[in-house]
């Protein structure tokens, strides 16, 4: 079997227990959000708008880019590739997540309504946006590939989207089962870009500087 097949099959096996673990997910929503309840802090909604905004996608796509422009610089072509394909699989997997959003129109846990989902088949507003959480999709589809080019690095900057999805539900504004569907999402998003832009890159690229 060829390395690309395998990559392929690895991908496949992945999107397979991740759809069972969004299932499952859905049923631990209820339990969660009770507790959140009995343990909701004060000003939860400043916290969330503050919290929102520093784990947004922009902050991460700047990050990566001055990262990528100082490997650039240094003449490292394989870590600017990897800075870059970095935003490119939070791209993919912040993209997945909105069309999603859109698709599926359920209601975010902070909106006090009667119905979890919307009937139309499109929606745009924010309240009906809460599958999948956009931003913990960027974030694991960002965090995944780095894990994937070079695993000690990825570890080390693991917590950082394992804080983004957590406050995502702790804050109010999404499901466990709109989290787990996001880290799917990413972790998917990142090994197809890992495939299509790391390891065909790998096996033609010159030797790098140290």
């Amino acid at each position: 079997m060829k390395p690309s097949q395998l990559s392929w099959l690895w991908i496949l096996a992945i999107l397979a227990v991740g759809v069972l673990l969004i299932f499952a997910a859905f049923a631990w929503d209820g339990v969660v959000q009770n507790w959140l309840h009995q343990h909701q802090l004060k000003n939860i909604g400043l916290i969330r708008r503050w919290v929102t905004r520093a784990t947004d996608w922009p902050l991460h796509v700047i990050l990566a880019l001055g990262f990528a422009g100082l490997a650039w610089r240094r003449g490292n072509r394989k870590w600017t590739r990897i800075f870059l394909a970095m935003i490119l699989a939070g791209a993919l997997a912040g993209l997945s997540a909105y069309v999603l959003k859109a698709a599926t129109g359920r209601v975010r846990p902070s909106v006090n309504v009667e119905k979890g989902w919307s009937k139309r088949t499109l929606t745009l507003q924010a309240n009906y946006q809460s599958f999948p959480s956009g931003h913990t999709a960027f974030s694991a589809g960002f965090f995944a590939l780095l894990l994937l080019a070079n695993w000690r690095i990825g570890l080390f900057c693991l917590p950082i989207a394992v804080f983004v999805a957590f406050s995502r539900i702790f804050l109010g504004a999404h499901y466990l089962s709109d989290v787990v569907a996001a880290i799917v999402l990413g972790v998917v998003s990142a090994m197809l870009i890992a495939h299509l832009m790391l390891e065909r890159d790998a096996e033609t690229a010159p030797p790098e500087k140290a």
